[in-house]
């Protein structure tokens, strides 16, 4: 997607994934469904009498190692990477059916939701799509750790990494207005270091995790390479802020700037930047001429509907 679109959007057909989820390791079956105009992302939990928790910023629950969405105790895990593809590819309404905590991780990365897509088409409804535009600056920092977000054209993006070795110091920068999101972004994977496999398995994490699904990082470098992309590493990381600011609950249009920062630095942000309404507006994406003429007639015709199911 070159341009973000002008009107909301939804996939054209349910898809459907299963797999493990990288965290707890448990099977789960996930279904996407088309959803109605102005109706957001909403994860509902088929195992748990289909209870529903809506992708915003006032239901994230944990977020050390993922992004997680909890409401009355109900959890969803591990959010991210397709929160990422929704935004990335320009789909603005979803139904997420699952029937355990956990999103499964599939490859590590957001290109199989990229793919299914493709797949499937993307469906254009009629109902003007909002952007949430930055009108001052909002920041979050904590001792090294930064990130912030400015106004300015378009969705950019701005990142700096700095891991131990074999990684080190990485930094991109990413216009999503001129940049396709399924090429650059959405085939970045997960990763770790070997290293820390058993003090995380301890606790608890990455339980599912796989060289099928994580870049598995050795002493001298990725054991399961090649690399997708030579600053793979930081890439993956502008999709998950890319995922983690979608809680938003709109594309943003500003320039956000993140160093050394990661889901809880990602959502402080989100939190931050809800509270302070001062510091944004939501704005309709710019139409043109031809689109105006379709939206027109789009209004016109529901409105034609609308009195004829009156008269009835």
């Amino acid at each position: 997607m070159a341009q973000p679109a002008h009107f909301e959007q939804t996939i054209a057909a349910a898809l459907e994934f299963s797999g493990v989820g990288l965290h707890s390791g448990a099977p789960v079956t996930m279904r996407l469904l088309p959803a109605a105009a102005g109706s957001g992302i909403v994860f509902r939990r088929t195992d748990l009498d289909n209870f529903e928790i809506p992708a915003t910023g006032r239901n994230v629950a944990k977020v050390s190692y993922a992004t997680s969405l909890m409401r009355q105790g109900v959890l969803i895990s591990t959010t991210e990477h397709l929160l990422s593809a929704f935004i990335g590819m320009g789909v603005d309404n979803v139904i997420v059916e699952i029937d355990n905590l956990e999103l499964p991780i599939l490859d590590g990365s957001a290109l199989p939701y990229v793919e299914a897509f493709a797949r499937v088409g993307i469906r254009e409804q009629r109902r003007r799509r909002e952007t949430l535009r930055i009108l001052q600056p909002v920041e979050v920092r904590e001792g090294e750790k930064f990130i912030g977000v400015y106004p300015g054209s378009g969705y950019r993006i701005t990142y700096t990494i700095d891991f131990p070795a074999p990684i080190g110091h990485e930094r991109t920068c990413v216009d999503l207005a001129a940049e396709m999101y399924g090429t650059a972004i959405a085939p970045a994977r997960t990763f770790g270091y070997k290293a820390d496999e058993r003090k995380l398995r301890d606790m608890g994490l990455i339980r599912g995790a796989s060289p099928e699904s994580t870049i598995v990082l050795g002493a001298n470098g990725p054991e399961n390479g090649p690399l997708r992309f030579p600053d793979e590493y930081v890439r993956h990381k502008v999709l998950d802020l890319i995922g983690d600011l979608a809680l938003a609950g709109r594309r943003l249009e500003g320039h956000v700037v993140a160093m050394r920062a990661g889901h809880a630095m990602h959502t402080a942000l989100v939190a931050r930047l809800l509270k302070d309404r001062s510091a944004w507006e939501l704005a309709h994406v710019p139409v043109t001429p031809a689109e105006a003429t379709t939206e027109a007639q789009a209004e016109t015709d529901s409105g034609v509907a609308q009195a004829a199911m009156a008269g009835a």
